[in-house]
């Protein structure tokens, strides 16, 4: 059977270490990647790069770059079937990234929201490096001939410029770049913010809105018992009116406690209290397994830094084929 025939295809996907991944991530995409490597070739990046964006501080940093390593691991995914690495251990990235910044508009990259938002909230440090995020994200996409990209609302506009520059490439040189599509699981529940339920769950938020994976249970208990309701007095699946109980039903429900309508029935006649302290307990029971594989991992160093070195080489040598393709499409004389 030929390469063509036999050849799955690929996905990337891309998550900083900026902080803890919080309870939305893992059931809106997390908990959904180790279904993808039984029909796909996967790429799971910690994009470090990304995180520099902003100041950090440097033993933060490579915690957290460790820390985001053991999760995806301690979330089942599987590192022999998969490619859990750090984007700075690939070169490639940056070597692109220069690359198509030279075939990027300034106007593209000015349009982008997420450029104004953060130019907004960091007055301070509004870098150059903050304006060509997307091209970095388009390299670290295209590197690897991906097919498909899992990505949210806030990443779909970066996705499409990737595309753009992808296309712009391939009209002026041929076939170099496989164009990106956007990945569309399955329906999964949204998770909102636990005090302002109209908006997802963000780690960028106050640190009681989210979940965390790592929230230790009296912490997960306590920021359930502040969660915003409402005066209602009753218990439905009314995300307009009800948006607060409703986030609790959908994750009581994404948690494999039943389905919304049976939770509605069974809460009939209980009190807001009764559903906060029951999502607590599930959510605590869920994460105790991740946590304690999370806490083993973390033990072994020698173990993680040698996934990712392995990892790194395997993603390396997918990398260098690309970029040598465009290096020679560009015309850079090579030895």
């Amino acid at each position: 059977m030929s390469e063509q025939t036999t050849k799955r295809p690929i996905i990337f996907s891309g998550i900083q270490p900026s902080g803890s991944i919080t309870l939305g991530n893992y059931i809106g995409a997390i908990r959904n990647f180790v279904l993808l490597e039984k029909d796909y070739d996967c790429l799971f990046c910690v994009v470090d790069l990304h995180a520099l964006t902003t100041r950090r501080i440097p033993a933060d940093l490579r915690r957290q770059t460790l820390e985001l390593a053991a999760l995806y691991i301690a979330c089942g995914l599987d590192p022999k079937k998969n490619i859990i690495y750090c984007q700075s251990h690939v070169p490639e990235h940056a070597e692109l990234a220069w690359i198509l910044n030279c075939y990027t508009y300034m106007g593209e990259l000015g349009r982008m929201t997420q450029f104004k938002d953060k130019s907004a909230r960091h007055k301070d440090n509004i870098n150059a490096g903050l304006f060509t995020y997307p091209t970095l994200m388009a390299a670290d996409i295209l590197l690897y001939q991906t097919n498909l990209v899992p990505v949210g609302a806030d990443q779909k506009q970066h996705l499409e410029l990737s595309r753009d520059i992808a296309e712009r490439f391939n009209g002026l040189y041929s076939d170099t770049f496989v164009i990106p599509e956007p990945y569309i699981p399955k329906a999964t529940a949204k998770v909102y913010s636990l005090t302002e339920p109209e908006r997802k769950m963000s780690k960028s938020d106050a640190e009681d809105s989210y979940i965390a994976l790592l929230d230790k249970p009296d912490a997960i208990r306590r920021k359930f018992r502040r969660a915003v309701t409402d005066s209602e007095a009753n218990i439905c699946f009314d995300p307009e009116h009800q948006p607060g109980v409703s986030n609790l039903l959908s994750i009581l429900s994404a948690l494999g406690e039943g389905s919304v309508q049976s939770l509605v029935e069974g809460f009939e006649g209980k009190g807001y209290g009764e559903l906060k302290d029951r999502t607590a307990e599930t959510v605590i029971t869920k994460l105790q397994p991740i946590q304690a594989e999370f806490e083993r991992l973390m033990k072994d160093k020698t173990y993680l830094a040698q996934v990712l070195k392995e990892n790194a080489a395997r993603a390396q040598a997918q990398a260098r084929r690309t970029l040598r393709k465009v290096y020679k499409k560009v015309g850079l004389y090579q030895l």
